[in-house]
């Protein structure tokens, strides 16, 4: 069934890649290219089976994610964002999942995860109030996953510090208009939410360092081997995914466009051996990105599903390919793109929409090469990481 996601996407393609200008204009996915990413399946493949989804190998959603990308770099964005929460919320109490899902399994869930407001414990659950900016798709979501810190009953957080990751419902947040003004995937419409004094029950609340952990899914009587993989791991799939599929796509692009052009100098493109150089060069980086991408993530699979642990130096590996992977991708983006000719720029070119917004996924946190590889290098020679290090590993 999972083949047939990506096989749909395929199908519609050529629809996908129509609407994205329609979507850069919109701010947000269209309500056409939301219809067909809920025809097409995606969003589902990390949803449980019981709940309309199709539970299926986290390979088979990168791949997924990176065929919409290939369209259209916004609706791939989302439906890598968008598209891993139903794996978080299937580790969280069943009454959620029924809450969120019986009625329609086709209800999308946004997030972010940064902890932008405060949880003040009370009778049943919790009080939350704050703002958080990039909800991805939001607009075309009837729930939200936030982050928010654990409060102490008088406005600041407890100590020591503890995240919570909590589930609202579209009445309980307001989302901000005017919020996403950006250089690139403006479609993704990640706008701000706000949340004012919402209570929310504890059974649709998790602590960060569960699902961290991979330690949720035991807790609410999950043995699949999909659900007790690491947020680390599970989180980053998608984004990354997205931005290797957008580089993808700009190839395609490129290289349909240099097939017939022919330069200044009055030689095809065909015939000048430089820009096919580069071309063939950045190709075989952008396919070892795609290759090292599900290779983390499938070893990660087996090693749960063989019953092995998976060790903190495990996860650092996984993070650094990963960031790595969506460098060198955007990295051989660029030396297509400064070879694409000056056509490339104009507005009605993909090739400029592709570049921006491949750039803009780079910006994400995730993506940031620093801390990853500095925790890798730690964990790799057995020394300890410092606890805010550690929450992105």
């Amino acid at each position: 069934m999972t083949h047939e996601v990506v096989g749909r996407v395929e199908e519609l393609g050529a629809e996908l890649a129509a609407l994205a200008d329609e979507n850069e204009s919109l701010g947000k996915l269209s309500d056409r290219t939301v219809e067909l990413l809920k025809s097409a399946g995606v969003i589902r493949l990390l949803q449980p089976k019981e709940f309309g989804g199709f539970g299926a190998h986290p390979r088979d959603f990168a791949e997924a994610v990176m065929a919409v990308a290939r369209y259209d770099g916004a609706a791939g964005w989302v439906s890598g964002v968008v598209g891993v929460h139903p794996w978080e919320l299937a580790q969280l109490d069943p009454r959620l999942a029924h809450e969120v899902w019986d009625d329609n399994p086709d209800t999308w869930i946004a997030s972010p995860y940064m902890p932008g407001g405060i949880a003040e414990p009370v009778d049943g659950g919790y009080l939350l109030s704050g703002r958080w900016p990039f909800s991805s798709g939001s607009d075309h979501c009837g729930w939200d996953f936030l982050g928010a810190l654990l409060g102490d009953g008088k406005g600041r957080p407890a100590g020591p510090i503890t995240v919570l990751h909590v589930v609202l419902p579209r009445s309980d947040y307001e989302i901000i208009d005017g919020t996403w003004d950006v250089v690139g995937l403006s479609g993704t419409g990640s706008k701000d939410v706000v949340v004012d004094k919402a209570f929310i029950p504890e059974y649709r609340t998790i602590r960060q360092e569960e699902v961290q952990e991979g330690t949720a899914a035991e807790a609410v009587g999950l043995t699949d081997t999909l659900y007790r993989l690491p947020f680390s791991s599970m989180f980053p799939l998608g984004i990354t995914a997205a931005v290797i599929g957008i580089c993808e796509g700009a190839l395609a692009v490129h290289l349909g466009q240099q097939r017939d052009r022919v330069a200044v100098t009055g030689v095809q493109v065909r015939d000048d051996p430089y820009v096919l150089y580069a071309a063939g060069e950045a190709a075989a980086e952008i396919a070892a990105s795609r290759v090292q991408l599900i290779d983390g993530i499938s070893r990660l699979y087996d090693q749960v599903e063989a019953g092995r642990p998976i060790s903190l130096e495990d996860r650092a590996n996984v993070r650094r390919n990963q960031v790595r992977c969506a460098w060198r991708a955007v990295s051989a983006l660029d030396e297509i793109f400064a070879r694409s000719g000056g056509n490339a720029i104009r507005r009605g070119n993909p090739m400029q929409r592709f570049w921006r917004d491949a750039h803009v996924g780079l910006q994400h946190m995730i993506h940031v090469p620093g801390s990853a590889y500095h925790a890798n290098a730690l964990a790799a020679m057995g020394l300890e990481l410092p606890e805010p290090m550690r929450i992105l590993i």
